[in-house]
């Protein structure tokens, strides 16, 4: 496709954006997804930052169209640790040796990189020069561990509070591991004090639920991340932060066959109507909103303030494009 179409697509993108959502972007094209990212870093910072980067490249920038010495040039100008994938622990040992702007990067010997860092540096730096490495996904691949934490607004010092937040991490998770079609072998929870409050005594535990044969099956979740928080929870801490992680996922359509033993945590010969279930849950939270329909031991906020456990999220944007309620009031 010509570099000017590709322009005037990215433009198009961007006023429909801009005009449906309100939120400004930039666009990036180049042949590699790293250049992409590094275009679409260069868009951005030639408008706001003047000077960085040449005016023309603002808002959408074809990296593609450019020559070999405009590549140049921009890999010249872009600080190694603005480099998609180049953290700043890597980005410090990078300019050790030297490789201060992702030029540098690109005239490194990539067998040095593998041996000295990573397969992933080295192919970074590939990509830098143009030769992709990193595979297009039109579609998500399913996650290997499914994760639900949250930092409470107040601290948590009882039982009865943390087994709320958890039970709502769990479904939570559930949630999230049918949406993909897995099931998860594995459950994690763990709670921790906040290590900001110094002056207060400081308890950290995790503990691994094993579960018999996989499942997706929401109360059998619940109750095997309470059944781990009742094992590591301890009084006279005040609980900052708690999470829910399911581990070891496989599709559910596989089964393992074992022996018919009785197992407190024994979700894979659910009968259909448990799966039925399930859908029609995930259904109405779809519907009604996350948390319109739980298990009990979530508690519930029908007709009572927020529940302490819950985050404060004071500063978060309001969501004009979905909420009746946070919906922008223009006046005259």
């Amino acid at each position: 496709m010509p570099g000017a179409e590709l322009v005037s697509i990215g433009r198009a993108l961007r006023d429909q954006v801009l005009c449906w959502v309100g939120i400004p972007t930039c666009v990036g094209f180049a042949p590699t997804k790293t250049l992409a990212k590094l275009a679409n870093h260069v868009a951005k910072n030639a408008e706001r930052k003047p000077g960085s980067y040449p005016a023309e490249y603002a808002q959408v920038f074809n990296l593609g169209a450019c020559s070999a010495t405009e590549v140049a040039a921009v890999l010249m100008a872009t600080e190694v640790g603005e480099v998609w994938g180049v953290g700043p622990r890597t980005s410090a040992r990078l300019k050790a040796y030297g490789i201060h702007t992702a030029q540098d990067l690109t005239r490194v010997d990539s067998k040095m990189l593998r041996r000295e860092f990573s397969v992933v540096l080295e192919k970074t730096a590939l990509e830098l020069q143009g030769v992709s490495c990193a595979r297009l996904e039109d579609v998500p691949t399913d996650k290997k561990q499914i994760a639900c934490t949250r930092s409470f607004g107040r601290p948590v010092l009882e039982l009865a509070g943390l087994a709320e937040a958890v039970s709502s991490f769990a479904m939570r998770a559930a949630e999230k591991l049918r949406s993909q079609n897995s099931a998860a072998g594995t459950l994690q929870v763990f709670i921790h004090t906040s290590p900001f409050r110094t002056d207060d005594p400081q308890y950290s535990r995790s503990v691994t639920v094993p579960l018999s044969r996989p499942t997706s099956d929401t109360n059998i979740l619940v109750s095997a991340a309470l059944a781990g928080l009742r094992q590591i929870y301890r009084t006279g801490f005040k609980f900052a932060k708690a999470g829910v992680m399911l581990m070891d996922l496989v599709p559910e359509t596989v089964q393992q066959a074992e022996l018919d033993l009785i197992c407190e945590f024994d979700g894979l010969q659910q009968p259909p109507e448990k799966r039925l279930l399930m859908k029609a849950i995930d259904g109405l939270n779809r519907r009604y909103g996350r948390g319109a329909v739980g298990v009990a031991s979530a508690g519930t906020n029908a007709g009572s303030a927020p529940r302490g456990w819950t985050m404060l999220q004071e500063r978060r944007t309001p969501a004009y494009t979905t909420c009746w309620e946070d919906i922008a009031i223009a006046r005259a």
